[in-house]
């Protein structure tokens, strides 16, 4: 017996194409090839940030008036019915008569003779976070049962990409700024992995593999990008291989190397070996701090400098909270905007203290300028 696909063929690609999607405009265009692979229509519109604080984000097929979703009647029975799924253009008006009569039907249908239509809504608790509008002409007619199942099948597959989406957008705006943040810091600093590919390098960092590679006034010069030197790579080979091959105990290893450039010895690297406290299986990975001991040109040390390392060693909880204190939040401002308990906000600030080795947030602060 032939087994029937629980994939429709016809939608098959452009739903790993949705799952696939890595920020909005990538959400949009696999949104749009769905659905138009899976219901004719004559327009389709996605909206993010449904909130009075941010500009809403609008992607669409073809131009619509601003206020769609503001106006009535639609606005009303979204606001009787919160986290409502799905709402038709059919249940909006009690007949034909009422619908073409209507300023909503006139502002937002009759230029694009569209008469049909259902909105998809997407809420988070009780903010609504996205809304898919699909019109219809009334040649095409109104949804039909069956086109109805379909889209609450995919209703789920929509829900599920937005849920990554928004994981992808947290991890991204943590990483910017971290990534902010060290960027201010005087202490040249690169992060690589295990297979040698760099995590993350600051600018002080990539100044200093200018100067190592070009000299000072050349590197000032031509302000061009230089790699890694070869050297510092080379002593991590090393140290990669010794951990590698050693049958001591791994605590007791020496994870901790110099490098001196063969010509200028006052350009130093500091090579250490770090494993990741929060992975039991993963490689180790190597951190990298760059120094030039000489006077006149050594950038001037802030308090503190010496423990910058430890900032790696971060949850991204607590990074986001180093940057909400340096911005100047008091302990209930960082509990409200990370929706955080006040109590959870003291013991993230008593972990970043101890892992930095500071006393207090003045403290934290000056570290960080």
């Amino acid at each position: 017996m032939k087994r029937e696909p629980i994939i429709d063929p016809v939608i098959e690609r452009p739903l790993l194409g949705l799952h696939r999607a890595t920020n909005i405009d990538s959400f949009w265009k696999a949104a749009r090839r769905l659905l138009s692979a899976a219901i004719p229509n004559h327009l389709i519109r996605v909206t993010f940030q449904h909130n009075p604080v941010l500009p809403m984000i609008v992607r669409k097929t073809r131009p619509v008036p601003n206020g769609f979703f503001a106006a009535e009647p639609l606005r009303s029975h979204v606001a009787g019915r919160p986290r409502k799924r799905f709402v038709r253009i059919s249940d909006l008006f009690s007949n034909r008569s009422c619908l073409t009569k209507s300023v909503f039907y006139r502002r937002y249908l009759a230029p694009h003779h569209c008469r049909h239509g259902v909105v998809l809504f997407f809420w988070k608790n009780q903010r609504l976070i996205c809304a898919i509008t699909i019109l219809r002409t009334a040649t095409q007619g109104d949804l039909t049962a069956a086109e109805m199942k379909l889209l609450r099948q995919l209703y789920r597959q929509f829900r599920t990409a937005l849920h990554r989406l928004g994981s992808l957008e947290r991890e991204h705006s943590a990483r910017t700024a971290f990534e902010e943040l060290l960027r201010r810091l005087p202490l040249p600093t690169i992060l690589l992995r295990w297979n040698l590919k760099p995590v993350y390098q600051n600018q002080a960092a990539r100044d200093f593999c200018s100067v190592w590679e070009k000299g000072p006034n050349e590197a000032r010069r031509t302000k061009a990008r230089s790699p890694i030197p070869p050297e510092i790579l080379d002593r991590c080979c090393q140290l990669r291989q010794q951990w590698s091959r050693s049958s001591a105990p791994r605590k007791r290893f020496k994870r901790e190397e110099r490098v001196h450039h063969p010509r200028s010895p006052h350009l130093r690297a500091t090579i250490r070996l770090r494993k990741l406290s929060s992975a039991g299986v993963a490689q180790p990975h190597f951190l990298i701090e760059c120094e030039n001991l000489q006077g006149k040109t050594a950038p001037r040390a802030l308090p503190g400098a010496a423990h910058l390392p430890h900032l790696v060693q971060l949850t991204r909880r607590e990074r986001e909270i180093v940057r909400l204190i340096c911005d100047g939040q008091s302990n209930q401002e960082i509990a409200d905007d990370t929706g955080s308990s006040l109590a959870t906000v003291k013991q993230h600030i008593h972990s970043i203290f101890r892992k930095l080795e500071v006393t207090s947030r003045s403290r934290l602060i000056a570290l960080m300028r």
